[in-house]
């Protein structure tokens, strides 16, 4: 009998376990040398399945030897050119040429490579995958049932992590270093058993490392260059946990059915993250969800009705967009490493699919740092509603994510308001976080231990905001004539407030960069601040669409007013209005001022709501009370602004809403 193996039949190893099983005992076997410049290859980038199809040839030239089998090798190499379209099988048609040419039994364990030899007219051997009478794995010896994780290094001696998650401890096995020849039959049988074996697979083959995954048991095997010394090592999970097996089982489930769906796990390398992660994809799976899992490497050990992804073509973005038209309701990501990883689970959770993801972290703030580097801080109560902690396999701590708008925890008086992503306690309702922008970085700042949440943040209705530039203003109610007050603080020359001074140098700094000419800005609250510039640099310093000073008011979180020098000019030139006394608008209505207030008085309007205008444009919306007034603080930003205007001659109107 003739026979010719193609690459896939050495790399799988059964053809030498056939001929001493006595199945092809003096055959002839002959070996193509495109096989053996493609095992070559595969060696040489040090794929470890390159070394594995290397020891099938060396065990069948000894069985030539021995006259087991006679061994002939036959053809030439590939050219360069047949090497570059090697994906397009101009190597595979080499191989089957050979059998072609020698009359023989083409024996081959590639479905494809098969089903195209048949159609040729060859006599094809197809070795299917193997689904029963495994043996044990020669690693197996190393395990018990108490044992997590087995190292074996050249030249070092085996040594086990054994125990619980709670209580481990690192063993030495034996005294005898293990050898270099121990270590790569291991990996050859390692390997076999991954291409035979159907819950077996190669998840990473790259120069000097191959990960591979059998069962619940991951390996990796690691040579040169990519490591001093070839090392082997096997993980398993040693217990088998459902979600209700938890501390806080009930709030997790609570969290994750509810409408708040993007849940991170998070804690320390072996803190039991993704035994939690496959709790949940189980529990999810039995309570009626569609679950499918994101994972590279795969090894979430779950039901078979939840189908486990892994990147498509190098790519989680590609697998994401497989799945966004697969539309399950739960996506299981293990775990986030890659910027791409956290952009991906970003995109996932805003187009509106319940995420879980994975990540590592020593603590909560370590795990809001890693996301707040790669996404903006303003979204991250949309992306993660829930963090789950663990220590030890313990889930310690859960937290929500919310969002605010507020001055920062623990901040001085003189940081003003800006929008903040708020990290609180579960349990005790405690404020642990603030996230926030501060002079152009995110800040993740920790928050005094015992420190009430100022905002519930999950009841919280958001606030109304107005155009780019313009301050936020509080939802007016009936019957409040302050309803329309921003900012009651007695406005301070800018000497008086260092904070001022500061915001002042720093728009100055930031409009500048637009202009050429001098840059003039007065700060008129806490939140906002008139920019005087030449005419000509009017349109450089706004930029397309507000474009620019949209993109300086989001940096520093101070509204900007960019007005032409030349309204600074006509103000001066204009006899100033007394800041002091009473002021007639006309149409009844009049302004009285003293150092402290500013009373817009119009009796016909008693106790209605009315909109406030100056000219055409709305200012703000108010309650006249009783006695037919509206009552500001003379130094709020609204009551400069109506004092500005008026010296520009514009009329002040009340319209009743």
């Amino acid at each position: 009998m003739i026979l010719v193996p193609d690459t896939s039949v050495l790399i799988d190893g059964r053809i030498t376990s056939m001929i001493k099983a006595g199945e092809y005992k003096g055959a002839t076997i002959i070996v193509p040398e495109a096989v053996v410049a493609e095992l070559e290859a595969q060696a040489n980038n040090g794929r470890e399945i390159g070394f594995s199809g290397l020891n099938e040839l060396q065990s069948l030239c000894k069985m030539a030897e021995e006259k087991t089998i006679e061994l002939k090798f036959s053809g030439i190499r590939p050219t360069l050119e047949q090497v570059k379209l090697a994906s397009g099988g101009e190597i595979d048609a080499m191989i089957r040429n050979i059998a072609i040419e020698n009359a023989a039994r083409f024996i081959t364990s590639d479905n494809v490579q098969a089903e195209v030899a048949r159609a040729k007219g060859l006599d094809v051997i197809y070795l299917k995958p193997q689904v029963t009478d495994f043996v044990p794995l020669g690693i197996d010896q190393f395990f018990d049932e108490h044992t997590i994780a087995v190292y074996l290094k050249e030249r070092v001696p085996p040594t086990a992590k054994k125990g619980t998650i709670n209580d481990m401890k690192l063993v030495k096995i034996r005294d005898q270093p293990v050898s270099e020849y121990e270590l790569r039959n291991l990996a050859q049988e390692i390997l076999e058993r991954a291409k035979r074996d159907p819950d077996g697979f190669i998840e990473i083959e790259k120069r000097g490392i191959t990960v591979v995954q059998i069962g619940s048991l991951r390996i990796a095997i690691a040579r040169r260059p990519f490591s001093d010394g070839m090392e082997i090592t096997a993980v398993r999970p040693i217990v088998d946990v459902t979600l209700d097996n938890y501390a806080k089982s009930d709030v997790i489930k609570k969290r994750i059915v509810s409408d708040r769906r993007g849940l991170i796990i998070a804690g320390s390398p072996g803190a039991g993250k993704t035994t939690l992660a496959q709790g949940i994809a189980t529990y999810l799976s039995d309570a009626g969800y569609v679950v499918k899992t994101m994972e590279a490497p795969r090894e979430l050990q779950v039901p078979d009705q939840i189908t486990q992804y892994t990147t498509l073509d190098g790519s989680m973005s590609n697998t994401a967009d497989v799945l966004l038209l697969v539309r399950p309701d739960f996506v299981i990501f293990d775990e986030l490493r890659k910027n791409e990883d956290f952009t991906v689970f970003a995109d996932m959770r805003l187009a509106g699919l319940g995420m879980v993801g994975v990540i590592h972290a020593n603590s909560v703030q370590d795990a809001l740092q890693r996301f707040s580097d790669r996404e903006d801080f303003s979204v991250l109560a949309q992306i993660i509603n829930t963090i789950v902690f663990l220590e030890k396999g313990v889930v310690t701590k859960i937290y929500d994510v919310g969002f605010t708008i507020k001055v920062p925890e623990g901040m001085g008086s003189e940081m003003h308001i800006r929008p903040v992503t708020t990290v609180i306690d579960s349990e005790t309702g405690s404020l642990v976080l603030d996230v926030f922008r501060y002079d152009g970085q995110t800040i993740v700042m920790p928050v005094i231990p015992g420190t009430p949440a100022a905002h519930d943040t999950r009841n919280a209705q958001a606030p109304q905001v107005q155009s780019i530039g313009q301050p936020v203003f509080p939802v007016n109610k009936p019957g409040s004539s302050l309803a329309a007050i921003p900012d009651a603080t007695p406005r301070a020359p800018a000497e008086d407030r260092p904070g001022w001074k500061l915001n002042e140098k720093e728009i100055q700094r930031e409009i500048g960069r637009y202009t050429d000419g001098a840059v003039d800005v007065e700060m008129i609250s806490d939140t906002k601040a008139i920019v005087y510039i030449d005419d000509k640099d009017v349109p450089a310093a706004i930029g397309k669409g507000g474009k620019n000073v949209s993109a300086i008011v989001n940096k520093i979180g101070i509204g900007i007013d960019i007005k032409p020098r030349s309204d600074l000019d006509r103000q001066h030139a204009q006899p100033t209005v007394k800041t002091e006394g009473e002021i007639s608008l006309g149409g009844g209505i009049k302004i009285q001022t003293d150092k402290k207030q500013l009373v817009i008085i119009a009796p016909e309007q008693s106790g209605k709501i009315v909109d406030v205008f100056a000219g055409k444009e709305y200012l703000f919306t108010a309650t006249v009370n009783e006695a037919g007034e509206i009552s500001l603080a003379k130094n709020s930003s609204i009551a400069q602004e109506m004092i500005r205007r008026y010296q520009n001659n514009e009329s002040i109107k009340l319209r009743p809403v």
